[in-house]
């Protein structure tokens, strides 16, 4: 079997697929260069052909095929498989997880506010600022479930600090609960690149707001002074 305009990112899985090696030319092929597979057959899906390639003894690469009967409906079945693939992806490079809900959230700003309190000065400020930014993510989760958001975070706060560290917030009953039980969990590699991707960009933030504000300031005085001197000048020249 020959197929022609095969792109190659499709070329390079399946020969991850097959074990098999990429040659430039049929005339290049060895014996050593081939791979296997039980099952190579051309199969119509829809209006379309496709050639399919199973029964690999031991597959590098999959396809995954989804249909249906819309093209929204196939675009988020999309997005939910690629969803559920990022998520297994870092599951595999930190295989650890963490409470969803908005519970890792409050339990970092529990820990941090007893951490800050015990700083001097403005170093406090900003530890207690920090763990109030993290609230603000069950916040918006209570908000999308239809809860009152003070009562929620009052609420998280007192099962917190009682030691319930899985408490979150549960969209789907609209209550607190305890997250574990439910099964609604988070990568933990998820949660620390959303934390450091966030202060990351606060601080560049700041930063800007320096070069800003200095920049200003020296064109300020720069102004200022040519137009005492240029004052001066004139009461000279008026004498």
């Amino acid at each position: 079997m020959a197929v022609r305009r095969v792109k190659r990112s499709d070329i390079e899985k399946l020969a991850k697929a097959t074990g098999a090696k990429i040659v430039t030319s049929i005339k290049d092929i060895k014996p050593e260069d081939l791979g296997t597979a039980g099952l190579v057959e051309e199969r119509k899906v829809g209006e379309e052909k496709m050639v399919f390639v199973e029964q690999c003894p031991n597959p590098r690469a999959v396809t995954i095929l989804l249909r249906g009967a819309a093209d929204r409906i196939l675009d988020e079945a999309e997005r939910s498989m690629q969803d559920a693939l990022h998520v297994i992806r870092d599951l595999y490079r930190e295989p650890k997880i963490v409470p969803g809900g908005g519970a890792f959230e409050m339990e970092i700003a529990r820990r941090l506010r007893e951490w800050g309190r015990k700083l001097p000065g403005k170093e406090q400020l900003a530890v207690l600022k920090f763990a109030e930014a993290l609230e603000h993510i069950p916040t918006i989760l209570a908000l999308t479930a239809g809860l009152d958001p003070v009562d929620a975070i009052a609420e998280l706060r007192r099962r917190h600090d009682a030691g319930e560290f899985d408490a979150g917030v549960d969209v789907l009953s609209g209550k607190i609960a305890n997250m574990t039980k439910i099964n609604v969990v988070d990568p933990l590699l998820v949660k620390t690149h959303v934390i450091r991707s966030a202060a990351e960009a606060a601080i560049m933030i700041l930063r800007i707001d320096d070069i800003v504000a200095a920049a200003q300031t020296k064109t300020g005085g720069a102004g200022k002074s040519k137009t005492e001197s240029s004052g001066e000048e004139s009461e000279s020249k008026s004498e």
